[in-house]
């Protein structure tokens, strides 16, 4: 997926890749997302965190992601009045190395970070959407499946993950802000 292919659905939304000159506008979705009520156990860093991050920061994110190739890409939700409703986040792991958490990456995957909804756009099936723009753009790049982490409280993500087509793989990962609760593993498996 190109950053200008776009896909609709119900709710009459381009779903597309970041452009490096919408930092701006990806720094504010992501100050959103972090106010909200589970963002505690769903973003590994605060909302205190990403503001005092310099605007550098976001710039080299954004420019990152818009980059071909790329390792990485954002991809973002626009409604029809312009507003970022949602976003989802996929890096390409490779096989043969370890993953953030020390664990080994047996096949090349799409790892889905940053998954965030605006409330009043949840239930549009705009999550799904999100991630058939990820899953396409990393098969692309030879992924064979999609993963991501959710944490074990995270009831609320853990039900749209499902509804999007992901599975829980059976490995647990500990939770490095929470030392208590685990991360669970969803896959996204497609056919070879």
């Amino acid at each position: 997926m190109s950053a200008t292919t776009s896909a609709t659905t119900s709710g009459d939304y381009e779903i597309r890749a970041i452009r490096a000159d919408e930092w701006e506008a990806a720094k504010r979705l992501r100050l959103v997302a972090l106010k909200d009520p589970v963002a505690d156990i769903a973003f590994l860093e605060s909302y205190d965190d990403a503001l005092g991050r310099p605007d550098s920061f976001y710039q080299e994110r954004a420019a990152r992601s818009a980059e071909e190739p790329s390792g990485a890409r954002q991809f973002v939700a626009v409604a029809a009045d312009g507003e970022w409703a949602g976003t989802v986040t996929v890096l390409i792991e490779e096989a043969g190395t370890t993953d953030w958490a020390g664990f080994p990456v047996e096949r090349r995957q799409g790892h889905v970070v940053g998954v965030f909804v605006r409330p009043e756009h949840r239930g549009s099936g705009l999550v799904k959407a999100l991630f058939d723009a990820g899953a396409e753009w990393a098969r692309q790049r030879g992924a064979e499946r999609m993963r991501l982490l959710v944490h074990a409280d995270n009831l609320r993500a853990q039900g749209a993950y499902r509804k999007a087509g992901f599975a829980p793989s059976g490995v647990v990962v500990p939770f490095s802000k929470d030392e208590a609760q685990d991360e669970i593993e969803f896959v996204l498996e497609w056919p070879a």
